[in-house]
């Protein structure tokens, strides 16, 4: 065993440019980090820096360590999708031919007309919204019927939006497991059914509570994660990481209510005697700013991630690495509020790498990641990825 725990940030949706296979996705051109730098006059992010990251490519603002503290490359996504569960499930070793389905125009009056047969509800909405944005609009109307609101965005979910005080949180909970077991194959093969709660007293009020829920689909093959935990090791998930394996390979779940509740979750477990792997995703990059097109706001955040970072450094040890990565681009600047296709940072850091790191070869895979992580507990690897750990002198 090279490190005792691995400790890794999957910060959701910061591609660094656009992938070899953009143009098939339509989205040639996208540059999540690039074009942030552009429009907002350069980023501020001096740790990132330090770590290597404007030696990846350079980045407005950040500018490139002459001794970088990390080993720094760039990944590509082998799997046909781009959104978070194919990012997520492709880091810990598996390849996802047959993308999950999206629904730019709602669902299927049948879907729907089943939903309201199982529940005795209505349904309202059933379009793309953003999910703070359809509370406001239909919030007024739900809690004088009681009426379902359903909603997707540019990912592959079914969302069910409904005010605590109106449907339960176990009642809307049963509605989105119901929901789970009648979309898992084709013609809908849905990635996520998330239960939405909010509460407030009218428009304008609204406003979303962390009794979020999501009900996954289960990786169809098994993970490093799986690989881990039936070795007796930690896996340690914070965010939505246990949300998006459907609980797969954990020991155990941490939730958290924003990035910057997930970092201050995440710097604690240092202090816990643990041998294994901590995971953590941090979604308000992509949830509040990339699907919002809101460059600035995405920019506040990278910013506000990057004065984290120093907490993350002086809690390691030699016997920790520390793997900070995304699972695919959500370019604020590019058209639409899709995800966009892209390449994603990869840096890798120890304190024990007193000569600093250089640059790693491109990635064919996210898959690396995860047969790294399994390579350095000596636990089978998965069938996809090459592990990079010899690289790591």
């Amino acid at each position: 065993m090279s490190f005792e725990r691995i400790h890794l940030i999957v910060m959701d949706s910061v591609g660094i440019g656009e992938a070899p296979d953009a143009a098939d996705f339509d989205d040639a051109g996208a540059d999540t980090l690039g074009n942030i730098a552009r429009v907002c006059g350069g980023l501020r992010m001096p740790n990132m820096a330090k770590l290597g990251l404007s030696n990846i490519r350079p980045i407005p603002g950040i500018p490139a360590a002459e001794r970088p503290m990390a080993y720094y490359g760039k990944m590509q996504e082998a799997s046909r999708s781009k959104d978070t569960m194919t990012g997520h499930w492709e880091i810990m070793g598996l390849y996802i031919d047959q993308p999950f389905r999206v629904f730019p125009e709602g669902f299927p009056d049948e879907l729907i007309r089943r939903i309201e047969a199982e529940t005795g509800r209505k349904v309202i909405g059933n379009k793309p919204a953003s999910g703070t944005q359809i509370i406001q609009e239909l919030g007024e109307e739900h809690m004088r019927t009681g009426a379902l609101i359903v909603y997707t965005s540019a990912d592959s979910v079914l969302q069910i939006a409904a005010h605590e005080e109106v449907i339960p949180l176990e009642e809307l909970y049963g509605i989105c497991e119901f929901c789970r077991e009648i979309t898992r194959d084709d013609p809908y093969r849905i990635g996520r059914i998330i239960a939405r709660p909010f509460v407030g007293e009218q428009a304008g009020r609204f406003t979303r509570t962390a009794n979020r829920r999501d009900f996954a689909l289960k990786p169809f093959g098994r993970t490093t994660m799986n690989e881990l935990k039936d070795h007796g090791l930690d896996v340690i998930a914070l965010g939505k990481i246990t949300d998006i394996y459907d609980g797969e390979g954990i020991t155990r779940t941490i939730r958290t209510e924003s990035n910057m509740d997930g970092m201050d979750k995440f710097v604690a477990t240092f202090d816990e005697p643990f041998t294994g792997l901590s995971f953590i995703n941090l979604v308000d990059f992509d949830s509040k700013y990339g699907h919002r097109r809101d460059p600035q706001g995405y920019a506040r955040a990278l910013e506000e991630f990057d004065r984290r970072l120093p907490e993350v450094l002086d809690k390691m040890a030699e016997k920790d690495l520390l793997i900070i990565t995304a699972d695919h681009g959500n370019d604020p600047t590019f058209r639409g509020t899709d995800h966009t296709r892209e390449r994603v940072p990869l840096l890798v850091y120890s304190p024990r790498f007193l000569s600093g790191g250089k640059e790693l070869p491109l990635r064919q895979t996210f898959a690396d990641v995860g047969a790294t992580i399994a390579d350095n507990f000596g636990v089978p690897l998965p069938e996809n990825g090459t592990s990079f750990l010899k690289d790591l002198k």
